[in-house]
């Protein structure tokens, strides 16, 4: 369970993130190459029921280069 960094509530998780007007997908990529970029995966949301405070992150951080 996420917790919300503003106020501490448990954050509910699972939830999308859409763009209005396309029919296309977001994807987190990195920036070695700045037009394309190698392709992380696809943002996830969640949302603070308490004071609105909307999280996006990664789930499978092993993607990411250390």
């Amino acid at each position: 369970m996420r917790k919300c960094i503003r106020c501490n509530s448990d954050m509910v998780e699972g939830c999308g993130l859409k763009v209005l007007g396309t029919a296309h997908r977001l994807v987190l990529a990195d920036d070695k190459n700045k037009f394309w970029g190698r392709r992380m995966g696809e943002p996830c949301v969640a949302i603070c029921p308490n004071c609105g405070e909307v999280s996006i992150y990664l789930k499978d951080v092993d993607k990411l280069e250390k």
